[in-house]
This record gives C-alpha cells, structure tokens and sequence, in this order.
C-alpha cells in the first residue's frame, strides 16, 4: 500500500472496510472491537495513529513494535478474542508520521470479544446479542466459507488425533507459550474453530476444515470423494509423467509428501542471504504448496496438481475467483477461502500472514530462475514458476564481485598487480597443491592480496582448478 493509496483512503474517511484509532495512549478497548465486527463481516483495514476525521497525527516510532507485540497477545488470549485470530500488524511512514495497519480477513467463524459479539454496520462496530442476528450471522458464513459445514456424525475416532502432538510441538516453534501447549485436545480443536454447529439445523460437530486437517483417510473421502492432489514430474515423458505420486491423506501430511517430492526433483542451489544460506527450493515450494492446500475449494471435483516440468513448475486447485486477474505485490489484496484451515497452518508455521506469499515468491522465484513467477485467480488457481537448472544467481553475483575488483584494482598500481598475479603463476606451475597461505608465505603478499588475486586469475581465464577443495590442484594455463 503506497502514499497515494493511503492518501485516498484517509480522505475518503472511515467504512465499512476502514476504520481508524487515534491510540495516543495506546491501543484501547474499541480496537479489538473493531478487530471482532471486521472478522464477523467482510474485513478490512485498521490504522492506529489516525484520528476519526482522517487526520494522521502518527505514534510514538520507538512505541509501535511494542504496541504490535501487546496486540498480537490480547487477539491470541482466548479469554480476550474467542475463537483466536492470528494477525500480522504492519508499521508505516506516512508523510513523516508512523502509522500500524492491521490488515484483518474476513472469517469463518463468528468471533466474540470478551465475550460479546461485534458487527460491522457502515463505520460502525455494533454489539449484537438477538439470537436471530447471531443465526443469520452463523449461517451467511457456512455458505461462503464451505470449511465451516458440519458434520454431526464425525468424532474423534474419525480423526486423526496421533497428530495433536506434533502440531502443538509446531506451534511452540512459531510462538513460545502458545495457548495450544497447555489446552486439551478437544478444547484445542474448538479453539481452531474445528468444532461449531450448523445454524440451520441446531445439530453441532466438526466441520469440513477439521475433517481436511486432521480426517483419516477414510473419512476425508467419504465427505470429499474427489480430493486429491496429483504431483508429477514431466521432464522427459512430457504427455505422461516421468514420476508420480496421489495423495488423498490429510493436509498436514499431504504438505510433508509434496514438500519430499519437490526436495527429490528439484534442485537445492546455492544462495546467501546476508551470512546465512538459505534454500530457495525450500522456501518457493513451501509458498507454492501451503497455498495449493489452503486456499483450494475442496467441495469441487476439481484435482489440484503439483507439475515439475524442464522450464517451469506450477500449482493449480478449484477457487473462487474474486478478480480473475494476475496477482502482482502491488495489487494483492489477500482474501482467505478457508479461513480455519489458514489460520491452522499459520499457528503450526507452516504459513505466513495473507498476502506474504505472493511477496516472498516475486522475491526469491528471480534469484532461483532468473524470471518472475506468475499468480492468475481464476476458477482455477495457478502459480506458475519458471525454471532454469543452468541459472544460478550466486555464480552472476560471484562474477560482478570479479568485475567490481578489477576495476577497484585498476586503481592501484598496475604493474604491482600484474607483478603479484605472474609471482602467482610462477609458483603454483611448480606447485600446483600449494594452498592459499603457502602461495602468500613463499610471494611475500597476505592471504588476502592472494585471495582476490586468484580470483582474477580464474575469471580471466588464465588459472583453473581441478578436484576437491583439499585434493584438488591448480593448472596454469597461460602465463
């Protein structure tokens, strides 16, 4: 959301998608108000730092992060916000001031703040307590949100609860002192908005995204016959597969067999993030398939798809489209098709807050590639990921490193740099084990002065190495 855009909405005024917090003293009570009406209706954007006319008169810089960190606590305390939400605040400067935006998804459950249900009305949070109105709210969202159908008849004998210990285990990982840790498995299922009851019919159970998340196999396909994900690997049988693997499991364990296949037929390249080395395989997968798994229309018949092919790899499941469009950094609006199943997978780290995907793919698909992935919302949903095994950032950022000591050393003394490099190839012509520190011992120059002579050798074409790092030898090759 750049300047402009937030100059249009602070001028257009408070919605029912927008509202806005002075939070002069900190985050007060209508906050969360705010936060449970949004959930119950369509979502929308909170700014705090901003006064009900649109005025922006910002916050404290050195208070925001901790006013997110307190936030983030009271909308996980199931005593505050029930059921609980995860949300990812956001700081921003805003003409010199710094401004929070909560981004808050619509949901498929109806949430209570201490205990009292909020609507969104125009620009206002409205407490609702006639049972009709909290009827009809339950019942708007089982038909837009088909994860909340219930099923009375499924109990915990058709679901897998082997796996509550794991998934509690992951979410400490996330978030230390999770509310998970010490809830019991029923009260940790409710508290996910796995259990609720069909307004229409009174009887109560758990619902569709529980039977997803955790069902046995058995009961996955009988509430959902066509639920399955195909992965295949088309490289050289383009019109088969060269490899293949169904899975109708579970989501939690459909995401560990596509994450087994992505490892096993795609290559884990070398990349440095700052000191650390990251794996771009693991990350770009891990966006593509959550997505594939979250987001898909499980009561369509449908078969989402896992492709790994020469030049490209791409995801696609049954959606309900709201744009149709190409999804871009700049124009996403993140939308949940399953809320429940969402939230689930962010609590056990297995996702990020809405929206993050599509940025850290537009991030990190370039420096896997070399080109940009696409994301297309449509009745089918795609991501598409080009591929190329012959690119590798690292080697392109190596040899403008090479390039940027050259003309650094152009500076210096030519002839004590042409005279250093022949030294070089003098030595290791008679030497070719030499190791680093024994070239600069036997040339009079440090390490370092060899280091990055070396490396200009090699890139001009005049020096070569070959075997192990330890075993290896050089081989001059023009001298």
């Amino acid at each position: 959301m750049n300047t402009e855009r937030l100059k249009q909405i602070f001028a257009i005024g408070e919605t029912v998608a927008v509202e806005f917090k002075q939070c002069s003293k900190g985050i007060e009570s209508d906050t969360y108000e705010s936060v449970c009406s949004f959930l119950n209706r369509f979502g929308g954007d909170i700014f705090l730092g901003v006064d009900d006319d649109g005025f922006v008169h910002g916050l404290s810089k050195t208070a925001a992060p901790e006013m997110i960190k307190n936030f983030i606590s009271m909308i996980s305390n199931p005593d505050v916000m029930s059921p609980t939400i995860y949300l990812s605040p956001e700081i921003m400067e805003y003409e010199g001031q710094t401004i929070i935006r909560i981004r808050v998804p619509p949901s498929s459950e109806v949430h209570r703040y201490k205990k009292t249900i909020f609507d969104r009305v125009n620009d206002s949070d409205v407490k609702v307590s006639a049972t009709g109105q909290i009827a009809q709210m339950y019942i708007r969202k089982q038909r837009i949100f088909t994860e909340k159908k219930v099923y009375p008849y499924v109990t915990e004998a058709d679901l897998r609860m082997d796996l509550l210990p794991r998934v509690r285990r992951m979410a400490l990982n996330r978030v230390p002192n999770h509310e998970w840790e010490k809830m019991g498995d029923k009260e940790l299922l409710r508290s996910a908005g796995l259990y609720g009851e069909d307004k229409e019919t009174g009887k109560k159970g758990y619902n569709l995204a529980a039977v997803m998340l955790l069902g046995k196999d058995d009961t996955i396909q009988a509430v959902s016959p066509a639920y399955r994900t195909d992965a295949l690997l088309r490289k050289v049988n383009v019109e088969r597969y060269d490899d293949r693997v169904i899975i109708k499991t579970n989501l939690i364990e459909s995401f560990d067999q596509l994450i087994l296949f992505a490892e096993k037929h795609l290559l884990d390249k070398f990349y440095l993030e700052g000191n650390t080395r990251v794996s771009l395989r693991g990350i770009i997968a891990r966006e593509m398939l959550a997505n594939t798994l979250i987001h898909r229309e499980f009561t369509s018949s449908f078969y989402a798809k896992f492709v790994i092919e020469k030049d490209r790899m791409y995801v696609e499941n049954a959606n309900r489209a709201v744009t149709g469009d190409a999804i871009m950094p700049e124009n996403i609006e993140p939308e949940s098709k399953n809320p429940s199943i969402a939230s689930f997978f962010r609590n056990i780290w297995l996702a990020d807050e809405l929206g993050s995907g599509v940025r850290r793919l537009h991030h990190y698909v370039p420096r896997y590639s070399g080109k940009t992935p696409e994301l297309i919302d449509g009745d089918v949903f795609r991501i598409i990921v080009p591929l190329d095994d012959n690119y590798s950032y690292e080697v392109g950022r190596d040899k403008a490193q090479i390039k940027r000591n050259l003309k650094r050393n152009l500076k210096r003394s030519d002839n004590d740099c042409a005279l250093t490099e022949d030294a070089i190839l003098l030595y290791l012509a008679t030497h070719p084990r030499a190791t680093q520190v024994e070239i600069a011992e036997a040339i009079g120059k440090s390490r370092r002065t060899v280091q990055g002579a070396i490396a200009e050798l090699k890139f001009s074409g005049k020096l070569d190495r070959e075997g192990a790092k330890k075993n290896g030898a050089w081989i001059v090759v023009e001298r």
